[in-house]
């Protein structure tokens, strides 16, 4: 690790920035840290890169600015946030009369590149004012003290706090209220996800819950994801193998009547479809728990 406090020539910007090294297991195995820093600009400027294995964050302290990314800008003030992949060209700038301060971290992780494409499909947005500013300060401010430590589980800590900026981010991401018929969206799937809740051991389709709740099913299941997050079927499964999961710890039936009670079928469908979620068969998983 190495901290820099340093005046860019020509007067570009004033920063205080730790260069990060992480280690190798941190590298392959966590969330590890690259850089993180603030600065304030000291002139008009810009700064561009593109095929950097790496993501950035950062947070406009002051002042005003804007980013140029996928083809679109975004004008950026105090408060705002960015969130980008760094493989993909992006150029920042700082408004000629309104110089800003900036609080950034460059980071990545093996899991990364998932992430960050679920991200985008909740509805992620490369620059974005949150709600809640000061958690993000927060974490920040905690990302910086760990890089200066020297403890011996500092990269599992710094794995943490990635995590906590991470599931910020993932809260900020979601926009179903970009929508104007938003509360008739919420009133016509919150029935059919209870119906799941109460009915998953039995055989349900999606025409039947066009039909039962009057609403088409290409809607239903567009409306369906934005609300929860993943498709009508995906959430059925993840239902019933949690039910599943409580009848295999918690009662001696066997596993061929779990698997019908859930609404998973003949126990050689079941294991199979277990398996695939769990990493096990279903009575490995009732061994190991």
């Amino acid at each position: 690790m190495e901290r820099f406090f340093s005046e860019d020539q020509p007067l570009i910007v004033s920063s205080d920035r730790i260069l990060y090294t992480p280690s190798s297991f941190a590298r392959t195995a966590l969330l590890s840290l690259q850089e993180i820093g603030s600065l304030q600009a000291k002139k008009a400027h810009a700064s561009a890169r593109s095929g950097l294995r790496s993501y950035l964050f950062f947070r406009v302290m002051k002042g005003l600015g804007a980013l140029e990314y996928e083809g679109k800008s975004y004008p950026l003030e105090a408060g705002d946030c960015v969130f980008i992949d760094c493989q993909k060209p992006y150029l920042h700038r700082t408004d000629e009369k309104a110089l800003w301060s900036l609080q950034w971290c460059h980071f990545d992780g093996p899991t990364l590149p998932l992430i960050y494409e679920k991200y985008l499909e909740r509805g992620g947005r490369p620059a974005f004012r949150p709600k809640d500013e000061e958690a993000f300060v927060s974490v920040w401010q905690e990302l910086f003290e760990l890089a200066k430590g020297t403890e011996h589980v500092r990269d599992m800590r710094i794995h943490e706090g990635l995590s906590q900026l991470l599931t910020l981010l993932m809260e900020e991401s979601w926009h179903p209220e970009d929508a104007t018929d938003l509360p008739a969206k919420k009133k016509s799937v919150i029935p059919v996800k209870a119906y799941l809740d109460t009915h998953y051991a039995e055989k349900i389709t999606l025409d039947d819950l066009s039909a039962k709740f009057y609403v088409n099913k290409y809607y239903l299941t567009r409306v369906f994801r934005e609300q929860y997050g993943m498709t009508i079927n995906s959430y059925l499964l993840s239902v019933r193998i949690t039910q599943a999961k409580r009848l295999l710890r918690f009662t001696g039936k066997s596993v061929e009547e779990i698997g019908l009670e859930c609404g998973l079928g003949a126990p050689h469908y079941f294991s199979r479809v277990f398996k695939e979620v769990e990493g096990m068969a279903p009575s490995k998983y009732r061994e190991q728990w």
